[in-house]
């Protein structure tokens, strides 16, 4: 418009044409960019996007304010408001019918000339238009005209309008006397109807908001208010509008209209426009001057109790179409956040999607859902090999599968576990043989007279070294298979050989006989380890051998371990020897550790073995068991305590050999399940060695509820069960005490002391047994009170005899029982009744009547209390 920034119209009924209004008018047509790149002239708006111009109207001069007809016919029909007060009808486009023609080219002209501010179309009788113009001491601000009364009727309001007085009409094109005149000695500076009632206009005059009734023009309801400017009505909501001041907006609730519901601060330059999102319910975009952003508030609005007033939640954002400073925008009308920017400088357009905060969702399962506006998308993998690798990288995943097959849960061989768990990892498989080692020696060690003997197995080999100060017994030992005898000095100790032990290196009753873990090595095809733990028990003849082996027992087997073999049996002890010299390059060519660490122990200087003990790639068990072995009382705790905090550090499950099951070892676990989320592990580790103090951790409490609640968001409620049970054997304290007995009706007291409850859910049967004892099982009255119990609905006997053999009633049970420990009543014996009705009596005669009945066995009730127990019809996934 003239002098004034551009603004933007989107057609109401084409959603791929837009009006921009500057000088003059244009219609643009949007589209793919393919198909606009044949025309000359297009205009690109974004990557995907480009503008073809159809039209210009060049004839409506000093523009101040343009509204388009909201009608489709007549097609592309525009009001422009002047700078002198008039409001001109015209038209962009060639092709025009009879109506239209009638209209283009209409004037409505007020009584005194002053600037047209703004202008609006009923959106139900749409031959009525709004303008506001400014003010003037002797006329109204805001005028309604009647642009045809012919063209109404056609459009089915004629009804009403013809009761009204004619216009009058100082030529065939001008008008002069509108049909409303509304707000005298005021000014109008904004205007929209109400979308709710479309008798009802609101403006935003000089001092208020008011709304005004044309039922009844000499009333309006107001506001006094600042915030007059841009006044414009959530399509979603129609009872809240939205306004502006300099640089506040202020929301308005039309049904509490004496004060805004919130105000938003913009920055310190003032807004220029504001416009609530056609397509998304609460999402108003603001615009201040010279800014090259658009912020964006998004209300949400939360249900609170009746009578508390509380504010919307806003979230607020900003987006940035381009770098140049935005003149105006437009939403548009269809398209889900979409608008059109027109840049104030050179009128430039673009084209952009506002997107949506994305909101994931997590399956139990670990599937990946997320919502997009109104789309919801699932994440799927795009091939077979994609979705292994997502699931073998998902920690939820691994403890599922682990889950299903009873991962934890093997109890005699401690070590199988992580072959339960897949066998890949190596953390695992250490954690699981060290926490075999520990139970191990716990129970066969009894004669061992180290003080506390179970405890220090728990404490871990950190502890156990520490009391080992004062009784080092050193002895030098000669190489055994090489021509040149030299000692070795190596250290000796009842918590060395136990710390040995943990490591798994020598078997029971000895420290120096390791050739039952050599085999077992070897059964495994760990040539390498094999052979560098035979070094370091100085038997280099026998590590030779172990490498031959290797290299032997497959055709392709490494050439590395021939030629480590030749190089051990050329060993020499001389400092300045080529063989040192030869295997200190050679050690660097070698990829397997174990093999490089084999040079570095024969090539270092007695006690120093950095290059052994800070090799990384090596066994944290085998590294403790070489420095168990070769280091004096002064470095083993030093090494022993760096390497057990490295490991906290890491979160390396492989120290809890050396942490044990102590507050230590909590923390090394906690850093673990940081890490990696495997609250599985972690509870089933602390349950199967720790002492109770432990467990008393609430870390630990925190690890095993949340596996526990894993469990039953899987739906696997049977390895729940099986968990709660393993875990009240291995945790006596956690045992829940007994919640629910059976009590009688008259005292109040226990039927008896050894009733046991089976829990059962809803409001379906519950039932209760006695001890099978021949006594306790007819019992027939209180023991407390000696009041009769209740009786059977069907053999009328009373509750606590046994089940006759009534047909039906479940002989393959009572067989099935013969062969059981009969700890308890049988089933078939128990108390049970309906929630409902609270008739019932023995579970057998029960079962057996509602196989055939549907209604309750007691006369007169029609109770169907078997259809009432829901949870019975609900399969947990595991049993499938």
């Amino acid at each position: 418009m003239s002098g004034s920034k551009p603004d933007i119209l989107w057609s109401p009924h084409h959603p791929d044409r837009y009006v921009i209004c500057d000088s003059e008018l244009g219609l643009y047509r949007i589209g793919p960019v393919c198909s606009a790149e044949t025309k000359p002239g297009s205009l690109p708006l974004s990557e995907e996007t480009a503008a073809t111009l159809l039209a210009i109207n060049s004839d409506t001069p000093y523009m101040k304010c343009v509204a388009w007809y909201p009608k489709q016919e007549p097609e592309c029909l525009l009001a422009v408001g002047q700078a002198n007060g008039r409001v001109v009808l015209t038209s962009l486009g060639q092709s025009h019918n009879a109506a239209c023609k009638e209209l283009v080219g209409k004037e409505f002209v007020p009584k005194h000339a002053r600037q047209c501010n703004t202008l609006a179309w009923n959106p139900v009788d749409s031959n009525l238009l709004a303008a506001g113009l400014d003010k003037h001491r002797a006329d109204f601000s805001v005028l309604i005209w009647d642009i045809s009364s012919k063209f109404a009727a056609e459009t089915g309001v004629a009804a009403e309008k013809s009761r009204l007085p004619p216009m009058d009409l100082d030529s065939g094109t001008t008008v002069t006397k509108p049909l409303y005149e509304i707000g005298q000695n005021d000014a109008c500076l904004s205007l929209c109807w109400l979308l709710r009632d479309p008798k009802l206009l609101l403006a935003g005059m000089h001092r208020n908001l008011a709304i005004f009734d044309l039922r009844n023009t000499s009333q309006k309801t107001f506001v006094n208010t600042k915030a007059i400017q841009g006044v414009a009505v959530d399509p979603h909501f129609h009872d809240r509008v939205a306004s502006f001041f300099e640089g506040q907006v202020a929301i308005w609730d039309l049904r509490k209209f004496e004060k805004p519901v919130l105000t938003l601060t913009e920055q310190p330059k003032p807004l220029t426009k504001v416009a609530w999102c056609p397509t998304r319910t609460g999402l108003l975009a603001t615009l201040t001057r010279d800014s090259n952003i658009i912020r964006l508030y998004d209300m949400q609005h939360t249900p609170t109790p009746i009578g508390d007033e509380t504010e919307p939640t806003i979230i607020e954002r900003s987006v940035k179409p381009g770098e140049s400073q935005i003149g105006s925008f437009a939403w548009h009308p269809s398209s889900q956040n979409r608008m059109v920017v027109v840049s104030a400088a050179n009128r430039a357009m673009t084209d952009f999607t506002v997107f949506e905060r994305i909101s994931l969702a997590w399956s139990s399962t670990s599937s990946l859902m997320w919502a997009c506006g109104r789309h919801l998308y699932d994440c799927m993998e795009e091939s077979a090999e994609g979705a292994e690798r997502a699931a073998e990288k998902d920690i939820a995943t691994k403890m599922r599968q682990r889950a299903q097959s009873r991962y934890g849960h093997d109890t005699v061989q401690v070590w199988r576990n992580h072959l339960l768990a897949g066998g890949n990892d190596p953390q695992l498989k250490s954690l699981w043989y060290d926490l075999f080692y520990i139970l191990q020696w716990s129970a066969e060690d009894a004669e061992l007279k180290l003080p506390g003997n179970k405890q220090s197995l728990y404490s871990g080999i950190k502890n156990i070294v520490k009391s080992s100060s004062g009784k080092e017994v050193s002895s030098r030992r000669c190489w055994i298979g090489s021509e040149r005898q030299t000692d070795v000095p190596r250290y000796h100790s009842e918590e060395r050989s136990l710390a040995l032990r943990l490591c798994g290196w020598v078997s029971r009753g000895s420290d120096i006989d390791v050739e039952t873990f050599l085999r077992s090595l070897e059964q495994e095809q760990e040539w390498e380890r094999a052979a560098a733990i035979a070094l370091f028990n100085l038997d280099i003849r026998r590590a030779i051998q172990i490498l031959n082996r290797g290299l032997s027992s497959s055709p392709a087997g490494d050439l590395n371990l021939n030629v480590v073999a030749m190089a051990l049996s050329g060993y020499t002890d001389e400092k300045a020897s080529l063989w040192r010299e030869m295997c200190s390059s050679l050690r660097l060519q070698l990829k397997n550790p174990y093999l490089c660490i084999m040079f570095a122990f024969l090539t270092s200087e007695p006690g120093a073995y950095d290059a052994v003990l800070y090799e990384s790639s090596i066994a944290v068990r085998d590294r403790v068991a070489f420095a168990c072995m070769f280091l004096s009382d002064a470095q083993l705790p030093r090494y022993i305590e760096k390497l057990t905090a490295e490991m906290k550090d890491a979160g390396n499950l492989e120290g809890l050999l050396l942490t044990g099951l102590t507050k230590d070892g909590v923390d090394l676990m906690e850093s673990y399940v940081d890490i990696t989320g495997d609250v599985q592990t972690a509870s089933f580790c602390m349950l199967k060695g720790s002492p109770g103090e432990v467990l008393k951790d609430p870390r630990v409490q925190c690890w095993i509820e949340n596996y526990r609640n894993l469990l039953d968001a899987w739906r696997f409620w049977h390895k729940r069960a099986e968990f709660d049970i393993l875990r009240g054997k291995l945790d006596p304290s956690s045992k829940p005490l007994a919640q629910v007995f059976v009590s009688c009706n008259f005292c109040g007291k226990s039927i008896s002391y050894s009733c046991s409850a089976l829990p059962h859910q809803g409001r379906g049967f519950s039932q209760y047994g006695v001890s099978g004892s021949p006594t306790k099982s007819k019992v027939t009255s209180c023991p407390g009170c000696r009041k009769p119990l209740p009786r059977c609905a069907l053999c009328l006997m009373n509750m606590g005899t046994p089940v006759s053999n009534c047909p039906g009633a479940g002989k393959s049970e009572e067989k099935a029982d013969l062969t059981r420990e009969n700890k308890l009543a049988k089933f078939n014996n128990w108390f049970t009744w309906c929630h409902n009705c609270r008739h019932g009596g023995h579970a057998g005669h029960m079962l057996s009547w509602f196989r055939d009945h549907t209604e309750c066995p007691v006369s007169a009730c029609t109770c169907k209390c078997m259809q009432l127990d829901t949870t019975g019809n609900l399969v947990p996934s595991d049993s499938s």
